[in-house]
């Protein structure tokens, strides 16, 4: 018997021998999904190959190297970002974009790492920022403001933030922490108001912003109090012309 007549003759062996085709969304997802599992540290081309039970040279043919399978994951990543909401309030918009990025990055640790790693931004980050500044022309800030209101914001657009000091022990400012160490006894007699802070943090065994501080209350703390400031600023018709007179 032929091959082709064995086939005919038995097709449910056609179906388990046809692999699905290879493209370039396939390897991103993959790989995203890859480093959720093993951590991007461990992810590399031969690795990602395994997975998807390729030779390496395959994936060549739709990412040219390392450094572009990074930024189309981290196009991946923020594509998982939930759309604007509609509604007349900015804040509340805005807001809610935010936090929907911290979720994302929560489901990713290792992406805001890369994010922070790439030498520029790329067009999924691109088209997200400039989305985002939609929403504060929208919102009635003037181009100056919002120019400014980018810059202060910096990160937390995207929904992470750097800390002075990760005391988590984790490599990322996203990224699933360690133990954290015991306090030193001898804390209070040399830092008296470092050690009453610590005293008053409520208790978060996930923190990454240092132990017993509560990341996702610091985080909100942090985005409505510029968020409030911002509106302050639109309503007095703050512009950089004036404040650089003054």
């Amino acid at each position: 018997m032929t091959r082709q007549e064995a086939t005919q003759a038995h097709p449910q062996t056609q179906t388990h021998t046809q692999r699905i085709p290879l493209n370039r969304d396939r390897v991103l997802r993959a790989a995203v999904t890859l480093a959720d599992a093993i951590g991007i540290d461990a992810l590399s081309m031969r690795r990602l190959a395994q997975e998807l039970d390729v030779v390496p040279m395959a994936l060549y043919k739709h990412v040219a190297n390392k450094e572009e399978l990074l930024d189309g994951m981290a196009d991946v990543v923020v594509g998982e970002i939930d759309p604007p909401a509609a509604g007349p309030d900015w804040q509340r918009v805005v807001r809610g974009r935010i936090l929907s990025a911290r979720r994302v990055l929560l489901r990713h640790p290792w992406a805001a790492r890369v994010i922070e790693s790439r030498t520029g931004p790329t067009p999924a980050v691109l088209a997200y920022l400039d989305s985002m500044a939609g929403s504060f022309r929208n919102g009635g800030l003037s181009a100056d403001l919002t120019h400014h209101v980018m810059h202060a914001m910096g990160s937390r657009l995207l929904g992470f933030s750097q800390e002075l000091f990760d005391t988590s022990g984790t490599p990322g400012p996203s990224g699933t922490p360690g133990p954290s160490a015991p306090p030193d006894p001898g804390l209070a007699a040399h830092y008296p108001h470092i050690a009453e802070l610590a005293a008053t943090a409520a208790h978060d065994g996930g923190s990454t912003v240092g132990g017993g501080c509560d990341d996702q209350f610091e985080f909100e703390f942090a985005l409505d109090l510029l968020l409030d400031g911002f509106e302050s600023l639109r309503r007095q018709g703050w512009t950089s012309a004036r404040k650089r007179k003054a």
